[in-house]
């Protein structure tokens, strides 16, 4: 009787000690499958796009897009911004501001409503070699274009045809473009759409990781008008930043998905007036003292124009951006910026 009872329990710690293995076995596949899941993950995104740093399967080969886009409050909700890879928001005339949206990696399908060019736009989209876009334009302008200083496309030659009037707004707050018409008239000009821009540069995971500086959960712009205030809140969770201008949250007019970005970039340049319609000139040159917005944290940093390029500086080398979008805010005095609770 006793052998039978030994017999018995031998068997059921083999039986356990079975099903034990075959646990520690299944334990160690779903490892596996999540270490190769991870390095496929690698595999899959050998490259970055140049201007978010954020993964892609195939090599960026997109030339950049620049867009002038109205940002009067009867302009909004704007079409497309939500897409751009890079933002400036300048002034214009007044306190009124207007952006340039610089797209590469993701391309909306319409954009606007679009408004007219400055020669400080144009500056900033030659930076990055862009096709620029723009409904009319201010004097300087005009000349910079009509000489061929930047490849572009205009609503003054092109509204009705490219650029379409929306019904549900009022001149001038009412142009938009296509992006398939943007490659229509890039073809009929005999512009080319390659190559892609030269990167930016962008943290690794574990870099973006250990940002410190000056807690930024809530930062406001001013340009000292509230219809032109625009306060940015950090989600942790989602480690970027929404905006609200003039207390509304800024949504795509087409899809309702809000603007979310991952650096604020805030310049300090010297602004004057250049004539007797208002228009500024704005010395992007120079450089100057600045603030860099990432990850919840503020820090000061130098602004220097690269090449066009308006970046940061920390200690005579470039700093780096988080991957993802970014808006840069130029404004006359870097006290348009402050912290909120």
């Amino acid at each position: 009787m006793m052998r039978k009872w030994i017999t018995v329990a031998a068997a059921a710690v083999l039986i356990l000690t079975g099903c034990g293995n075959e646990k520690d076995t299944a334990e160690r596949q779903k490892e596996k499958k999540t270490e190769k899941s991870v390095e496929e993950k690698v595999v899959r995104d050998p490259y970055q796009f140049p201007l978010t740093g954020k993964g892609t399967k195939k090599e960026a080969a997109n030339r950049a897009v620049a867009v002038t886009v109205n940002n009067h409050p009867l302009a909004r909700p704007q079409s497309g911004l939500h897409k751009a890879d890079i933002v400036y928001e300048v002034l214009a005339e007044g306190n009124v501001t207007r952006f340039l949206a610089i797209f590469e990696s993701q391309k909306p399908e319409k954009v606007g409503p679009i408004r007219s060019a400055r020669d400080y736009f144009i500056d900033l989209a030659k930076g990055y070699d862009s096709l620029y876009i723009a409904h009319g334009y201010s004097e300087e302008a005009k000349k910079m274009l009509t000489r061929g200083d930047i490849d572009s496309l205009n609503g003054m030659q092109y509204d009705g045809t490219l650029f379409k009037r929306a019904s549900f707004r009022k001149a001038p707050h009412n142009s938009y473009i296509t992006f398939d018409n943007i490659m229509k008239g890039a073809k009929a000009k005999g512009y080319s759409m390659k190559p892609a821009p030269a990167p930016l540069s962008f943290y690794d995971k574990k870099g973006a990781g250990s940002i410190s500086g000056q807690d930024a959960m809530k930062v406001k712009v001013s340009y000292g008008d509230p219809s032109f205030t625009s306060v940015y809140q950090y989600d942790e969770n989602k480690a970027k930043y929404s905006r609200m201008t003039d207390g509304e949250e800024i949504e795509d007019l087409d899809s309702g998905k809000p603007v979310m970005i991952e650096n604020l970039f805030i310049v300090e340049a010297t602004h004057s007036v250049s004539d007797n319609e208002g228009h500024k000139d704005i010395d992007l040159e120079s450089g100057g003292r600045a603030y860099l917005v990432q990850k919840g944290k503020m820090n000061e940093v130098e602004w220097r124009n690269a090449g066009g390029r308006i970046l940061p500086f920390v200690d005579g080398s470039e700093a780096a951006f988080v991957p993802g979008r970014t808006w840069i805010s130029i404004v006359p005095s870097l006290g348009a910026a402050s912290l909120e609770n």
